[in-house]
């Protein structure tokens, strides 16, 4: 699977909250190392697209996710860039949280698990939606800046 930034600034932003909750000093130096190499390669990615190292086509990698609609809102991904990255960190603070609950799942009372299940199936496609939006207003800057 080709990496777009959306994807790259998903990796990032689950570096960081893999950061914000360790405490071990080995872990938390191993990834202040991968949050530097992510950043240095978004620095890369971003400056070969606007370059035009990369082909447009190649700066997105739609999702694509098939489910029913029905039942299963979804946040719109909408803003600028800044704001879709913000909606992105917090989708997957979000589903930090809700993955926490399922290692303890057998202690999860059984009226529960039904509803941490549907959360976390939501809040993938919302991280899904952030990605995908992130990658599309890139290109759009792109095209905008190519004019």
């Amino acid at each position: 699977m080709a990496e777009t930034l959306g994807m790259l600034c998903d990796k990032l932003t689950i570096v960081k909250l893999k950061q914000y909750h360790t405490e071990e000093e080995q872990k938390s130096a191993s990834l202040n190392k991968q949050a530097v190499q992510l950043q240095e390669e978004i620095d890369e990615y971003v400056s070969s697209a606007v370059s035009g190292n990369i082909p447009l086509e190649r700066l997105t990698f739609a999702s694509n996710k098939v489910f029913k609609k029905e039942g299963n809102e979804v946040a719109e991904a909408k803003g600028n860039m800044g704001s879709l990255f913000s909606q992105l960190a917090a989708v997957n603070c979000e589903l930090w949280h809700e993955v926490e609950k399922g290692y303890d799942i057998e202690n999860v009372p059984v009226e529960e698990k039904d509803k941490i299940v549907k959360r976390l199936a939501v809040l993938n496609l919302e991280r899904n939606n952030c990605i995908d939006a992130i990658d599309q207003t890139f290109v759009d800057l792109i095209k905008k800046n190519n004019k």
